[in-house]
């Protein structure tokens, strides 16, 4: 396989075929705020990987399997990702083009006369290139709900690292299109199942995501919810007992599900000395997120590209603290690999706004994009968004800001993505999905 050098130096660029080779050259696919200049993180200074120190991806490596732009997609035989288009003239007003997908080698329904009468199917035969390990430090890493949310950029990380990834998704909420660029990759596995079934496979760690995350989806079936929490976790439990993998625990505290997941995680660490590791995840927003799934960002990204209002419940003064994803699974990989173990560490962020200056930032972002054309205009005639004050919803919490200091002092771990910058590669997503039609 391909190779990713380790550590990622700044500036320098790695070629697939030439593991041991560099070529010096701008970044290409940074920040969509700051194209050819890298990320520019919470402490001001430029970043161009993502995770922790020795286990680094390419910010660039990662959007090129999320953002659908061939501008973000890499040369799958040098490596190298395309020149930016030239800047256009102060005087011509934007234009919005619309960029191929990133799946170049599948045909287009634009492309193919009388579709969908005249279907094609190719396979696909080059991957994102993924880093090569010696033997003893490769793990074979199951992630149950890998084909969700976190789970898919969870997956990816670990894929571009080099290590052996199985994924087990019944599709409930999740979606095969978020993992579609890896099928077939010898380094991957998917299985179609549901964890409140015995999963028999022999693995070093587990990380257990598997149950619906945003409101619409746990409440559509609450039931099913419980039952994911409990009797999923404890055949997940039960697995890592027999291989004596490390088992972590996606947790959050919307319900009885999840509380007693806990209970039962720290129940088999004591009674049969599983080694168990709790994140409890705070508001986590991303690419990927389902354009209807209920949360903050979605809501007012989706009503911002639509041109409808933003609705919000009650007077706006609740606060949300809002975590770029990224920063979410370098979280969740540094807890794996720590020592830590004693009780469990809240992955969030501190950055603590209204949820009305939440509304106002992505309504701003979104009128920003459409302006210079990287998204595409509202038809003719209608206004933009505006924001709209609705009852507020009962048991609305008022505050949300977790303590993480206890992830600074056991895992040397902190934000590091600017929330704007999230905010804009998140309308981006959004946008495309959109364009195509999709949910």
């Amino acid at each position: 396989m391909d190779s990713i050098p380790s550590p990622i130096n700044a500036g320098m660029r790695y070629s697939p075929r030439n593991p041991t080779s560099r070529i010096r050259d701008p970044s290409q696919a940074g920040s969509v705020r700051s194209i050819g200049s890298g990320t520019v993180g919470r402490d001001g200074q430029v970043m161009y990987g993502v995770g922790g120190h020795g286990d680094e991806v390419p910010i660039e490596l990662l959007q090129s399997v999320y953002l659908s732009s061939n501008a973000m997609s890499p040369n799958p035989d040098t490596g190298a990702f395309p020149m930016p288009a030239s800047p256009q003239p102060e005087s011509v007003a934007p234009v919005h083009h619309r960029s191929h997908s990133l799946s170049s080698d599948r045909f287009s329904p634009n492309s193919v006369l009388d579709w969908p009468s005249a279907v094609s199917f190719t396979t696909r035969t080059t991957y994102p290139p993924v880093r090569r390990l010696a033997r003893a430090q490769k793990k074979r890493i199951l992630v149950t709900g890998g084909a969700g949310f976190v789970g898919s950029h969870l997956v990816d990380r670990l894929m571009f690292l080099g290590h052996d990834v199985v994924v087990l998704d019944n599709f409930f909420s999740g979606s095969k299109c978020t993992l579609s660029h890896w099928v077939g990759h010898p380094n991957f596995e998917l299985v179609r199942g549901d964890v409140v079934e015995p999963l028999l496979i022999e693995v070093d760690q587990i990380y257990h995501l598997a149950c619906p995350a945003s409101p619409k989806a746990y409440q559509l079936n609450a039931v099913k919810t419980l039952k994911t929490s409990f009797i999923g976790t404890q055949n997940m439990l039960g697995l890592a007992k027999r291989t004596k993998a490390r088992f972590l625990l996606s947790s959050t505290c919307y319900d009885e599900g999840k509380r007693v997941a806990e209970a039962l995680t720290y129940g088999y660490a004591r009674q049969d000395g599983v080694d168990v590791r709790v994140a409890r995840i705070f508001n986590c927003f991303g690419p990927r997120m389902s354009l209807d799934d209920g949360r903050l960002v979605s809501n007012f990204a989706v009503a911002a590209l639509k041109g409808e209002p933003l609705q919000i419940y009650g007077d706006g003064q609740a606060t949300r603290s809002l975590m770029f994803v990224h920063d979410l699974i370098t979280g969740l990989i540094a807890l794996m690999d720590s020592s830590y173990s004693e009780g469990p560490v809240n992955i969030g962020t501190v950055d603590e706004g209204t949820v009305l200056s939440w509304a106002e930032e992505i309504l701003s972002l979104v009128k920003e994009l459409r302006a210079a054309g990287s998204i595409a205009p509202l038809p003719l005639g209608q206004l933009e968004s505006t924001i709209e004050f609705v009852p507020a919803v009962v048991d609305d919490p008022p505050r949300r800001k977790p303590d993480i200091s206890r992830a600074k002092e056991q895992l040397g771990w902190e934000p590091k993505w600017p929330v704007r910058a999230g905010l804009e590669e998140t309308i981006l997503y959004f946008a495309r999905q959109l364009e195509e039609g999709q949910n």
